[in-house]
């Protein structure tokens, strides 16, 4: 992979256009004004690296846009969304990094909790950081949120252990073939704010169906976009949706390569953590589908400098690999991830300076 060093006076951070969005940057710079579309992707702890980009980005230079803006997650990227969507959102993304950071479950020694007990207690935490406030998130009146989800076909439809893992070669034998073979295995359901439909379509993948958000089923919409293979139990029947199993977002959608370009107007902002759209997770392993497509003609996207994260402890960013590498040393952990979210915001710094200066910006050609 390409590797350049940040334009811009940049150390921390680089910034990726495709060529819609490179030409608007190179002329008048990034403006809270052209920013029409937040997409969030699934990755577990990576997201935290974005926490503090995420608390400047609403909190202070999208307070006072005028302009709709669409808020589009899976998995932990629709956990951060529904946050940025409160009111208060500086001190609740801050507890979104708390919770995330101190998060603990009950197993037996030696062994990693079972799912269902990592449903029950991370469940408890979206309904009481957002499902008792979901009228607050679906009332704000600028942001609209859309959740993604990932229901089960055929084996994946039910539950069922058996089923389930036969599901999962399957739909990973079907993937293997293209992302149209994976639609026979799994269905994108969108929960999506009423209000004001997403300003381009979702005809990149089918099956897809989208559903309206409501204050009755946002922490199960949430849930499910959360919703690990393995790791947590998949959520069942969420009211106003298609009845069947409903799995993490990041399955259909991993960093959400959709079709922006069929916006009318206005760009996407996309913080990520990797130069990189990988449509579905179970496309991680085929190279070929991570390159960039006209679709993100007009997406900028903002990341982490490669040398950057080598300072970093591990050398790394934060995944959900840690809970095994670190074992029973929780305290060491929790540490090594508060010192990466408190060094990310030299990246929430280096964006703020960049475009409150007003300057031309030099991005990147989307990888």
């Amino acid at each position: 992979m390409r590797v350049s060093k940040p334009p811009n006076g940049l150390q921390a951070l680089q910034i990726y256009a495709g060529p819609r969005a490179r030409s608007v940057l190179s002329q008048r710079g990034l403006q809270a004004a052209d920013v029409r579309v937040i997409p969030a992707a699934a990755g577990g702890a990576k997201g935290l690296v974005l926490l503090p980009l995420d608390r400047w980005l609403f909190a202070d230079w999208l307070r006072d846009s005028k302009q709709v803006l669409h808020m589009i997650g899976s998995s932990v990227g629709a956990w951060r969304m529904a946050v940025a969507c409160l009111p208060d959102c500086e001190q609740a993304l801050a507890q979104l990094g708390e919770d995330y950071i101190t998060q603990t479950y009950p197993r037996e020694p030696g062994k990693m909790p079972t799912a269902s007990t990592v449903s029950r207690v991370f469940g408890q935490v979206l309904q009481e950081r957002l499902g008792v406030r979901a009228d607050e998130v679906l009332s704000h009146p600028l942001r609209r949120l859309h959740v993604i989800t990932s229901r089960g076909r055929g084996l994946l439809h039910k539950p069922g252990r058996a089923r389930q893992a036969l599901g999962w070669l399957g739909a990973a034998a079907a993937n293997t073939l293209s992302r149209r073979s994976l639609g026979a295995c799994m269905e994108r359901v969108v929960f999506s704010d009423p209000r004001d439909p997403l300003p381009f379509g979702l005809n990149d993948y089918s099956p897809t169906q989208v559903r309206t958000l409501q204050p009755a089923n946002l922490s199960s919409a949430l849930l499910a976009s959360c919703s690990v293979p393995l790791a947590l139990e998949p959520v069942h029947d969420i009211a106003g949706g298609p009845m069947g199993s409903y799995w993490d977002g990041g399955i259909t959608d991993y960093h959400l390569h959709l079709n922006y370009a069929q916006m009318d107007a206005g760009l996407v902002l996309y913080p990520h953590f990797g130069p990189q759209v990988v449509p579905g997770w179970l496309d991680k392993p085929w190279n070929r589908r991570h390159a960039a497509t006209p679709a993100l003609d007009n997406l900028v996207l903002l990341c982490p400098h490669p040398d950057w994260v080598r300072q970093l402890p591990n050398a790394k960013l934060p995944d959900r690999g840690d809970f095994k590498r670190y074992g029973e040393d929780v305290a060491g952990r929790q540490r090594d991830w508060r010192l990466v979210l408190a060094k990310s915001q030299q990246l929430a710094d280096e964006f703020a300076e960049l475009v409150t200066a007003g300057r031309p910006v030099d991005a990147l050609p989307l990888l």
